[in-house]
């Protein structure tokens, strides 16, 4: 049954500016183009008014909260069933959905399952690799089991690709269901290759520019990035330009020990981001820690020839054809597959043509289709209705003689449709 509306708890939102910010900022958008009401509960990150409103993001409801001491960026908010359970019961969704494992999606998580809330959540981050690059190996022993206690508390997990759907469902993770990605090829594409946005990043005619669009963080690989451009920038310094575009923990650190030629453009949005990309002649992604890498798929609709992991989640749509696929945890692997497309034009504009062509098969219209038909799906199950065809996404009909479904937030329905409980979570939240 199709829902009317939905809350959605995560810890990241716009205006920061991450793949998970700018997807849920999508559902969002697509939600009210399908005249769903949203209610968003998120940190405040100490940079805008705490409580905005606007057509585009509904009513979002910002936490008091701090910067993360290993990634100041990010804001987290002290977990608070109490209120999240406050706001549900005023706001009514039909539909819960939590983005985030931390506080704010850890509280959403136990109000939604307290009020016996249809309950769905989403796994944007590869939460386990990033431990390795921020040196909390000492957490690698918790992480997966609290990652499934917290995603299997719900009736589904989405995921953005199936190579991580496999590995989630290898670890226990109940009913994963892939959300898929699409692209915007009127606002990634070749025709907003700009002379003059090449011209301030030092480039003529004949130099390649090779782009990294992402955090300038350590898990994205972008120390080793560095490194394998190093030689290349000594041995072209007037043919070649490694463009940076994005901030980070990382940014001031890779400004002090950067070489010539590499250029940092800082955070970019809109028809500037959309430039930065048309404007390289290749894209370098050397992160090995996507559930899915959104940036690539920018990439190729802008018709640029992509050099990125050889395997992964990425390699599903960035593959041999697609893309230059390379091993992007060794360096002289980068520094190699970077000379040669340096010197071969032809090869350049061959894959680039091959992975606009693919990323133009990614529209975002069946993606979202299918997410509010599995969205239709919990909600019914959830009150004992099976969709003979959940792409139809039906309305409720009660059958005859038979009472309407109680309602999740009267005392009756908690106490009759009460979860099992569950132990407590083998995590750092008691």
């Amino acid at each position: 049954m199709p829902i009317a509306r939905l809350a959605l708890f995560t810890d990241t939102w716009v205006p920061q500016v991450n793949g998970v910010a700018r997807t849920l900022d999508r559902l969002i958008a697509e939600c009210h183009r399908r005249g769903i009401e949203t209610l968003v509960l998120t940190p405040h990150d100490g940079t805008i008014d705490p409580e905005p409103l606007s057509e585009r993001t509904g009513r979002v409801t910002r936490w008091p909260a701090r910067p993360f001491w290993a990634y100041p960026q990010l804001h987290m908010a002290t977990p608070s069933m109490t209120r999240a359970r406050q706001l549900l019961e005023q706001f009514r969704p039909d539909l819960v959905h939590v983005a985030t494992p931390f506080g704010v999606g850890f509280s959403g998580r136990q109000a939604a399952r307290a009020l016996n809330l249809p309950l769905v959540s989403s796994y944007h981050t590869h939460f386990t690799a990033y431990l390795r690059h921020y040196r909390l190996h000492g957490l690698d022993a918790i992480s997966w089991p609290f990652l499934r206690w917290f995603h299997n508390g719900g009736a589904a997990t989405f995921t953005p690709t199936r190579h991580v759907a496999n590995e989630l469902t290898s670890h226990g993770f109940r009913d994963v269901r892939v959300w898929g990605r699409g692209i915007d090829t009127a606002r990634f594409s070749p025709q907003h290759r700009s002379n003059e946005r090449r011209r301030a990043f030092g480039c003529n005619d004949d130099t390649v520019l090779v782009t990294y669009v992402g955090r300038l963080a350590p898990e994205k690989g972008i120390d080793v990035a560095m490194e394998a451009m190093r030689p290349l920038l000594a041995a072209y310094p007037d043919r070649l330009r490694f463009l940076l575009v994005g901030d980070g923990p990382a940014e001031q650190r890779l400004r002090e020990t950067a070489p010539k030629g590499v250029v940092f453009a800082g955070r970019r949005e809109g028809q500037a981001l959309a430039e930065c990309y048309a404007s390289s002649d290749l894209f370098l992604f050397p992160s090995t820690t996507e559930t899915f890498g959104n940036v690539v798929l920018e990439a190729m609709a802008s018709g640029v020839c992509v050099v990125a992991h050889n395997e992964g989640p990425t390699h599903e749509f960035a593959h041999a054809g697609t893309a230059l696929p390379v091993n992007v945890q060794r360096a002289d692997a980068i520094t190699a597959a970077v000379d040669m497309l340096l010197h071969d034009t032809a090869r350049r504009r061959t894959i680039a043509k091959a992975g606009m062509h693919e990323a133009q098969q990614r529209d975002w219209a069946s993606v979202w289709n299918q997410l509010f038909a599995d969205y239709a799906d919990v909600v019914a199950r959830n009150r004992g209705i099976t969709l003979q065809d959940p792409m139809d996404a039906p309305h409720e009909q009660t059958p005859p003689h038979s009472p309407a479904p109680a309602s999740p937030y009267s005392s009756a329905s908690r106490s009759s449709h009460s979860r099992d409980v569950e132990a407590a979570p083998p995590a750092p939240y008691p």
